[in-house]
């Protein structure tokens, strides 16, 4: 019988694995159980850059969240949000201006519920369960009108988030019903995987993800921009999240080290 961690709500199945946990492992979190390290350490053992691309996602986020704020957006709805770990688009966000308000959505409860706890003393941040394919069910809660005024710029965040939606259920039209809650000047900003040109190891990972997580698809540049028209790309457009306005010089990569996620921010006119 499993020693249930404090962190777990009684109704999870730990020995099913989750996406948000196995990404919270990579990053080095503790928000995970012994079934999610055991995914995340069999794609470690045929993608050892898994933990190195874990981490420049998250290190694309951060630069995203400070230019944005360097752009006089001061609202955040981070879609696909996970479990809270070190460098939350809050901690960045406020700490650049205190009154950014920021709202964290995630079907996983457990990403909810550690979001509630680390929220519980901030009244400009909130974290709700919900279904992102229901663009009602995030845009009208009464926890998303408390804190977001529509008539005001916000950045729409979806990071690893829509390669889990198949082309069957629409994300493009999807995201459009997004981009038409919000106002002018107001911001997507995505990471999607991708197989292009990828190493065999990639491929064998994202089979791994298939059949012990749920099915994922990946796309190629082209499919990835579609998903974001009605919004202009902000330079240097899609590239891979490490490329996207660097802190210094690229990190030197190994000649034949996989570049898996891509990474793009853009506005609304």
């Amino acid at each position: 019988m499993l020693d249930r961690p404090s962190w777990a709500p009684k109704y999870i199945d730990l020995e099913k694995p989750s996406a948000a946990r196995i990404y919270d492992y990579l990053l080095g979190g503790a928000c995970n159980s012994a079934a999610d390290r055991t995914v995340a350490k069999e794609i470690m053992s045929v993608l050892p850059e898994a933990r190195r691309i874990a981490q420049d996602n998250r290190a694309f986020l951060r630069r995203t969240v400070t230019y944005l704020v360097s752009q006089g957006v001061r609202q955040f709805i981070d879609i696909g949000s996970g479990v809270p770990t070190a460098g939350n688009v809050h901690e960045i966000a406020q700490r650049a201006d205190r009154e950014c308000r920021v709202v964290y959505v995630d079907h996983d409860p457990i990403a909810i519920a550690h979001g509630e706890l680390l929220l519980r003393d901030n009244d400009r941040s909130c974290a709700f369960l919900a279904d992102f394919r229901s663009p009602d069910s995030v845009l009208r809660s009464p926890k998303t009108t408390k804190l977001i005024d529509f008539g005001q710029p916000v950045a729409l965040l979806m990071f690893l988030l829509l390669h889990f939606v198949p082309d069957q259920e629409h994300p493009a039209a999807l995201i459009a019903r997004y981009r038409q809650a919000l106002a002018p000047g107001s911001y997507l900003a995505l990471s999607h995987p991708t197989l292009e040109g990828v190493t065999e190891g990639v491929f064998t990972a994202t089979d791994i993800v298939r059949s012990s997580v749920d099915e994922v698809y990946p796309r190629d540049a082209a499919q990835v921009l579609r998903l974001a028209e009605g919004f202009e790309p902000v330079p240097p457009g899609l590239v891979f999240t490490q490329q996207w306005r660097p802190d210094g010089p690229p990190e030197a990569r190994p000649p034949d080290g996989p570049e898996v996620v891509y990474g793009l921010v853009a506005r609304k006119s």
